[in-house]
């Protein structure tokens, strides 16, 4: 039986951890390194981090920082930000990486994921699609990079992304990102459905009972932030994962 994967997603900035609300305001979490240690003692099924200055910034992977995170890390890592070559996921894995994550770099080059996943596998090969909704309340994929909204129908897009060899999917609701709300669940049943590779869904999620409700609609795996890393009603930071009762629950066992 495939266990139903649960797992924190990390948001990297300016030398340090950062939470997101809707792609906006950040607020300071703490170190990186220790951060992955805590997450190794909870049991993390995986690990996602983004760098979410490397695009925007256009200064490549920080292969600084992925050096000092694999080596800590003893559970499957992701990592994103800044990836717009073979060549820089080459680096990547090499350093112990398991997981290329790009976005902005296959909206304008998708020849991209083609060659990635020729040269490393598509197990390899992770396309983070952001979405949000327009003034009109059209659901738009959001270029990360600049924050633009483009003219894609999303169920081609993600048929497209699949076609072209992704083994996975990164769906995030910007309008849900960091609000803890709930994710969409409409959202989710749409682009599950579309492809048969697997798709994380990230954003909205608030408790257990969310993550329920995800697989439920149709997600192949949870990517929760807020979730995992903020405690109380004043959203205190303290790093957490799923009890053991609550991942047997999950699971059926």
């Amino acid at each position: 039986m495939l266990m139903k994967r649960v797992i924190p997603s990390l948001l990297y900035s300016d030398s340090g951890l950062y939470k997101t609300v809707k792609f906006g305001k950040k607020k300071y979490l703490g170190d990186v390194v220790n951060t992955v240690r805590l997450f190794n003692d909870l049991g993390a099924d995986e690990l996602i981090i983004l760098d979410i200055n490397a695009t925007k910034n256009e200064s490549g992977p920080n292969f600084e920082l992925v050096e000092s995170l694999a080596s800590e890390c003893f559970m499957p890592l992701t990592y994103g930000g800044g990836v717009s070559t073979v060549k820089d996921a080459e680096a990547l894995l090499r350093l112990g990486v398991e997981k290329i994550c790009v976005n902005s770099a296959v909206i304008d080059n998708p020849d991209l994921i083609n060659r990635l996943a020729d040269r490393f596998g598509s197990s390899t090969v992770v396309v983070s699609i952001d979405v949000k909704r327009s003034l009109l309340g059209r659901t738009r994929v959001l270029r990360f990079k600049d924050g633009s909204l483009l003219d894609l129908d999303l169920v081609s897009h993600v048929k497209k992304t699949a076609s072209r060899g992704a083994g996975e999917i990164l769906i995030t609701d910007v309008d849900k990102e960091g609000t803890q709300t709930g994710f969409n669940l409409d959202l989710i049943s749409k682009v599950s459905n579309a492809v048969n590779i697997p798709v994380i869904v990230n954003g909205g999620c608030r408790n257990f009972n969310d993550i329920v409700d995800a697989f439920d609609a149709g997600a192949s795996a949870v990517s929760c932030g807020s979730n995992f890393v903020y405690s109380g009603p004043h959203n205190a930071v303290l790093i957490n994962y799923l009890s053991d009762e609550e991942y047997r629950q999950l699971n059926g066992l």
